[in-house]
C-alpha cells in the first residue's frame, strides 16, 4: 500500500534526521570543557557569607518550629540589624543571607499571601518589614544581601495541595525577588517536605524573572536547579578533592561547593543559657581553612537573640575571627622576592585580578620564585584562574634544599583557592610544580606563610 504524500514526506524527513544523527560528529561532554558563568566566578570571589536565623523559634527555644507558634511571641524589643552587620563585616564576611521564612512558615516581611507573619506580631505594631530593614543595614555596611525561603511550610494549609501551594510559594518568592533589590544568593533548602514534590522549574523561572544573576544554592538532590551545591554535611569542612564540575544523572554541571556551619555548635537559632556552644577561634579558623581553603564558599550561621541583638560573646568572636584571618593571610612571604619576569610577578603580586599563565599548549609547567634570603614557612595559598575552567589536575609545592627539590605538598585539585599546611621548612627557592593540567594552567596567586597554631 502506498503512503499518502504527507506521510511519505514525514517518513523521509525522519530518516534524514536519523541519518544525520548517526553520521554527524558528536562532541562528548567532558568535565574539563565546562566553565563557570560570570555570576558564578563573581560569587566564588566573595568566599565568605553569613546566614541569619531569626524567627519565632528564637523566642521559644526551638530549632525547627512546627507551624503552631503564636505570632505574638515574636517581639524583639532592641532590634538593631546595624549591630549585626557591623559584627559580620568585622568577621571578614562579604554578604549575608536572611532566613525570610523557615520551615514553620512564619514570614519576616508583610507578605500578602498569609497573615502568619510579622503583621500579626507586636513588633512595630505589625507595621514593620524586617527583610527590608536587614537588607538596608547590610548594604549600608558594604555587605551584599540574599534570602532563604523554605519550600517546606508546616503552617500553611495549602501545603496539602501541591498545585495550590506551588502558587502560594511562587507568590511569596515573587514578593522577595521584586521588592528588596539585587539578591546575591537564593537559598533553596531541600530539608523536610515529607515527600512533597515542588514545581522547581517554575520556582527558578519566577526567581529569574526578577533576579537573573542570583546564585541559587541547592543540595545535590536539586542539582538541575542550583548554581552552587551543598558540601554534604554541616561540619564546616570539605574533606575531599574539590572539583567544581559534578556529574549527576549523566549530566555535568559547574556547581561550586558551599559549606554551611553554625557559629554555635549544632545550633542555627539562638537559645538561652547556651554560651558553651560558641565555637572557639581555633575551631572557626580550622573550618575556614578547610572550606575557603579547599576551594569552597564558607557560609557561617549567626543568630540574633530574643532582644534582636547579637550576643556580646558572638560579636567578640566574630571580631576575633576577622582579625585572625587578616593576620594569617595578609602578608605573603613571597612579596619580597628577587626580580622576576612579568608573568611570574602576576602570581605573587597580591592582586587576584592578575594571573600567571603556563606556556600555551602545555599540560605541565613550573612557577618558580627566588628570594634574596632564606625564609621559613609552613603554609601555602594558591588560587587558580577559573574563567576557562578548572585546569590543574595534579600539583606539588617544592622547596630547593641541599641541591634538590624537596616535595612539601603533593595533591590534585586547586580550584578557587587552596590552602596547604606542612612541616616548617627554610628555603630561598620555592616552586609550584604543575604536574598535569587539562589546559593552560593559570594561577592568580601563589603565596607562602609562617602560620603555626591558632591561639
Amino acid at each position: 500500500m502506498r503512503l499518502k504524500t504527507g506521510k511519505a514526506k514525514a517518513v523521509i524527513i525522519l530518516q534524514l534526521a536519523l541519518l544525520a544523527a548517526t553520521t554527524a560528529p558528536l562532541k562528548a561532554q567532558n568535565a574539563v570543557d565546562l566553565k563557570p558563568t560570570p555570576q558564578q566566578t563573581e560569587w566564588q570571589d566573595l568566599e565568605f557569607g553569613v546566614i541569619l536565623h531569626f524567627s519565632t523559634n528564637t523566642f521559644l527555644d526551638r530549632e525547627w518550629g512546627d507551624g503552631t507558634a503564636n505570632p505574638k511571641v515574636f517581639n524583639p524589643t532592641q532590634f538593631d540589624p546595624d549591630q549585626w552587620m557591623k559584627a559580620i563585616k568585622a568577621s571578614g564576611a562579604k554578604y549575608v543571607v536572611l532566613v525570610a521564612k523557615h520551615h514553620d512558615g512564619f514570614c519576616l516581611w508583610p507578605t500578602d499571601q498569609t497573615d502568619y507573619s510579622i503583621k500579626q506580631s507586636p513588633w512595630k505594631n505589625g507595621k514593620g518589614d524586617m527583610v527590608a530593614e536587614v537588607a538596608k543595614a547590610a548594604r549600608a555596611n558594604g555587605l551584599q544581601f540574599g534570602v532563604y525561603l523554605s519550600p517546606w511550610d508546616r503552617h500553611e494549609p495549602k501545603y496539602k495541595d501541591p498545585a495550590a501551594y506551588d502558587k502560594y510559594y511562587n507568590a511569596e518568592l515573587e514578593e522577595l525577588a521584586s521588592h528588596y533589590g539585587d539578591l546575591v544568593e537564593f537559598w533553596l533548602d531541600g530539608a523536610g517536605s515529607g515527600g512533597h514534590v515542588y514545581n522547581f522549574p517554575k520556582i527558578i523561572e519566577t526567581l529569574r524573572t526578577y533576579q537573573p544573576n542570583t546564585i541559587v544554592f541547592a543540595d545535590t538532590g536539586l542539582f538541575e536547579y542550583g548554581d552552587a551545591r551543598w558540601a554534604g554535611d554541616e561540619s564546616g569542612k570539605i574533606e575531599y578533592q574539590n572539583w567544581n564540575v559534578i556529574d549527576r544523572h549523566g549530566y555535568l554541571r559547574w556547581r561550586p561547593v558551599e559549606v554551611d556551619t553554625p557559629l554555635r555548635k549544632l545550633h542555627w537559632f539562638w537559645h538561652p543559657n547556651d554560651e558553651a556552644s560558641l565555637k572557639s577561634l581555633p575551631d572557626l579558623i580550622d573550618s575556614y581553612e578547610n572550606a575557603v581553603g579547599h576551594g569552597g564558599q564558607w557560609m557561617l550561621g549567626v543568630a540574633p537573640d530574643n532582644r534582636g541583638l547579637l550576643p556580646d560573646v558572638d560579636v567578640a568572636r566574630l571580631h576575633e575571627l576577622g582579625d585572625a584571618i587578616h593576620q594569617r593571610y595578609s602578608n605573603s612571604l613571597l612579596k619580597d622576592h628577587l626580580p622576576a619576569d612579568d608573568n611570574v610577578a602576576r602570581a605573587i603580586d597580591g592582586d587576584p585580578d592578575t594571573f600567571w599563565s603556563a606556556p600555551a599548549g602545555s599540560h605541565a609547567a613550573t612557577l618558580e620564585v627566588r628570594l634574596p634570603k632564606p625564609i621559613t614557612f609552613d603554609s601555602s595559598l594558591t588560587m587558580e584562574w577559573l574563567n576557562e575552567g578548572q585546569n590543574v589536575q595534579q600539583y606539588r609545592i617544592e622547596a630547593w634544599e641541599n641541591g634538590h627539590w624537596k616535595t612539601l605538598v603533593s595533591s590534585f585539585a586547586i580550584g578557587h583557592k587552596k590552602i596547604d599546611h606542612f612541616p616548617a621548612v627554610t628555603a630561598q627557592r620555592v616552586r609550584l610544580n604543575i604536574l598535569a593540567s587539562s589546559g593552560d594552567a593559570r594561577i592568580r596567586e601563589f603565596q607562602l606563610f609562617s602560620l603555626g597554631a591558632v591561639k
